[in-house]
């Protein structure tokens, strides 16, 4: 008999584990087929980068990311014409475009046209024929040095704020902070009948 006033035992435990274990012996193979997979698209895209297309720099959404630099879709149709690149010419020659994205901010478009532009002057584009050159393709010199570029290429750097260092001043010390809100505070609340005194003390100067 249990004394006491504990807790029933009801375990269980033939529960066979072993048919609920998850193994990952295949790890070290996927990451070899993975590596070789990239090696043959590399061969099979050359001389295009690995990385695929260029693609802009967009802000995060909500307030939570939206401080942060990320790459977006593709370039708005309003960046591509401030870099004088036709629409239609631009995933031809390597840049992604998203013919929905608006451009919300000046700094933005100012931004990834320069991006674009940089792109531009650093772009070898490869004739369809070889030996039959047409407007807009490279040099044969420029085709002859050209490599692919492995990894990614033009990486989004985001910008760390400096910090300016100031000397502790006296007056800086004899500041009193918290005072300084209690008054603006105060100010802020009387501010309205201060406003209504001083109208009312106007209108009987002029009586």
């Amino acid at each position: 008999m249990v004394k006491h006033n504990n807790v029933i035992p009801n375990g269980h435990f033939k529960k066979h584990w072993q048919n609920y274990v998850k193994t990952w012996f295949n790890q070290p193979a996927r990451k070899t087929r993975r590596r070789i997979a990239r090696q043959k698209k590399a061969v099979n895209i050359f001389p295009r980068p690995t990385a695929g297309p260029l693609r802009p720099i967009v802000h995060g959404q909500t307030r939570k990311y939206n401080m942060k630099l990320r790459a977006g879709r593709g370039f708005s149709l309003e960046e591509l014409k401030a870099a004088g690149i036709p629409k239609k010419l631009a995933p031809t020659i390597g840049i992604a475009v998203d013919h929905r994205r608006k451009n919300r901010s000046l700094e933005g478009l100012q931004l990834n046209t320069q991006r674009l532009k940089t792109y531009k002057a650093k772009l070898v584009v490869f004739p369809r024929r070889p030996r039959k050159l047409k407007a807009g393709d490279s040099t044969l010199e420029e085709l002859a040095n050209a490599t692919q570029v492995q990894g990614a290429y033009m990486p989004i750097v985001c910008e760390t704020p400096t910090v300016e260092l100031v000397k502790v001043t006296d007056e800086m010390k004899s500041f009193k902070a918290y005072n300084k809100l209690r008054l603006e505070r105060t100010n802020a609340r009387h501010l309205g009948a201060r406003m209504k005194r001083a109208a009312e003390a106007e209108k009987e100067e002029k009586k």
